[in-house]
Parts: C-alpha cells; structure tokens; sequence
C-alpha cells in the first residue's frame, strides 16, 4: 500500500505542481497586467499550504520512522529480519502524502476557476 500511494503522490508532485505554479503565475501576470490586485486569499493560501503540509510531513515522518524502528526491533527480537526497503517506502510515502494531497487539490480547484 506505502508504494501505490508514493506512487500517486510522487506522479501529483511531477505532473501537477508545474501546473499549479503556472496556473498561480498566470493569474499574477494577468492582474499585473490588467492593474487589477492580487488575490490576497490566493496568495495567503498558497504559504499556508506549504507550511502545513511541510508540518504535516515532518509529524507524518516521524512517526513512521518510529513504526519502522519499533517493528525492525520487534522482528529483530524474534529471530527475523527487517526489511529496509517496505520501511523506506513508507517513511518516503509519508514524507510526500501531505504535498500530493494539497498538489491535486490545487489543480482541481484551479483548473475549475478559469
């Protein structure tokens, strides 16, 4: 499950974030142009977003370092082997769960506003 959802969320940040960022950039160019003002709620949106999901991600981090350490010991303990690459998969799907998420939302929300 870790890497389906790394993988959703790793295409999101590729595919979608240029177009979120040229979306955002265009409606900043048009209203320079046109004299109009900036969206203030669009440009308070847009730091709020990336501090969040950046906290997001270093408690969603975190823990999944804990659960992957804990459960290495545990398998440790009982004569097994902990398997490195499921706990990097889920510690990285969880570092970029939180920017995915906020990335397709944006895109849906912005490609409806024009």
């Amino acid at each position: 499950m870790p890497q389906r959802r790394l993988r959703k969320d790793a295409a999101s940040l590729w595919f979608e974030a240029p177009f979120v960022m040229a979306m955002r950039i265009h409606e900043m160019q048009m209203a320079a142009l046109t004299g109009r003002s900036q969206d203030a709620a669009e440009m308070n949106r847009m730091v709020t977003e990336k501090v969040m999901a950046t906290a997001e991600s270093a408690v969603a981090v975190n823990m999944a370092i804990s659960r992957a350490a804990f459960g290495a010991a545990m398998q440790m303990m009982t004569g097994g082997r902990p398997s490195a690459r499921k706990a990097g998969e889920a510690i990285a799907a969880a570092a970029v769960k939180p920017y995915g998420k906020r990335v397709r939302s944006n895109a849906r929300r912005l490609s409806r506003k024009s």
